[in-house]
């Protein structure tokens, strides 16, 4: 009976303000937002797609994250808006799930992908001869794939987590979106073997990607040192700007959310730390990329100039 209960059951998602007045502003704001995201990282994999100049790893690569950037925000921000506008709060339990289950998807995947970005750098900088040969085609079509299926077993995992929830009065979640922690709360059922299983899984997601990435550095550093000319320095750091900036910024404000979960318990503080990381990252990306990168202004100049 409880489990029908909780399939049949719709969820109120409180959003960001009950402020009648903010309401038109904050529906301008994230339509904008998202708009920017949509376009921005579309005309990254327009540009990477009708350049043969940009057929390298890297920009495959890149290609891949802005794909997975539009997902992350499409995952959350239309059901938003679409909120802000019906002037609904609703979700269904099977929409939930949806948004818990892409949401980890998208996450995870970009997660993973800056990983395997940060493994092309040290490639491409430790190793410049055999660039083209240890990442061959079929290499890079295998990482994005196991990212890809890691991402998808990391989102069922939570999927099923939440799944085995049950909810009973309580629907009201203080989020703009289906956030797992704050569903672990209004559970009416234990939640101590979500917690951990969870907790495990952040854990490995995290810390196994992170150190590949400082491993990936702590030898691009070395390498960089190494380099007996000031300009050769800085010609080889360059190459790896644009993804140390998204990399700083993905786990800055990943950190944010997660730090303010665990320390605060203000809903206002984790929302707005949520909006960075779901929102604002995805949309800052490909201007990163595109404006530190010369190969990726020309193909977009040329793309300009075509339509």
């Amino acid at each position: 009976v409880e489990l029908q209960y909780s399939r049949a059951l719709e969820f109120l998602l409180l959003g960001l303000s009950d402020d009648p007045e903010l309401q038109p502003i904050l529906f301008v704001l994230f339509l904008l937002i998202y708009l920017l995201t949509v376009l921005g990282n579309m005309f990254i994999i327009l540009a990477i797609s009708s350049d043969s100049h940009l057929h390298s790893p890297m920009y495959f690569f890149l290609y891949n994250l802005s794909l997975s950037d539009m997902g992350f925000s499409s995952t959350t921000v239309p059901k938003m808006l679409i909120n802000m506008q019906t002037h609904s709060k609703t979700i269904t339990y099977a929409a939930c799930l949806s948004q818990v289950s892409f949401f980890f998807l998208f996450g995870c995947m970009d997660n993973l992908l800056l990983t395997v970005m940060a493994y092309d750098r040290w490639v491409a900088i430790c190793h410049p001869l055999h660039y083209q040969v240890i990442l061959n085609p079929g290499l890079c079509r295998r990482l994005v794939l196991v990212s890809f299926f890691f991402s998808l077993m990391d989102s069922q995992v939570h999927w099923l987590m939440v799944s085995q929830l049950t909810f009973c009065t309580n629907k009201e979640i203080p989020h703009f979106f289906c956030d797992v922690p704050a569903l672990l709360k209004l559970a009416c059922s234990d939640t101590s073997t979500n917690n951990i299983v969870i907790f495990i899984i952040g854990i490995i997601g995290g810390f196994l990607p992170v150190s590949g990435i400082f491993y990936s550095y702590y030898k691009i550093i070395s390498s960089i040192f190494r380099v007996p000319s000031l300009h050769g320095k800085y010609k080889a750091f360059s190459t790896c700007g644009s993804h140390l900036s998204v990399v700083c910024l993905f786990y800055g404000t990943g950190l944010g959310v997660y730090l303010s979960s665990s320390v605060s318990s203000s809903s206002r503080e984790c929302m707005v730390a949520s909006i960075m990381y779901t929102v604002l990252v995805p949309m800052i990306n490909p201007f990163i990329y595109s404006l530190r990168n010369r190969d990726i202004k020309k193909a977009l100049q040329k793309i300009v100039k075509i339509t």
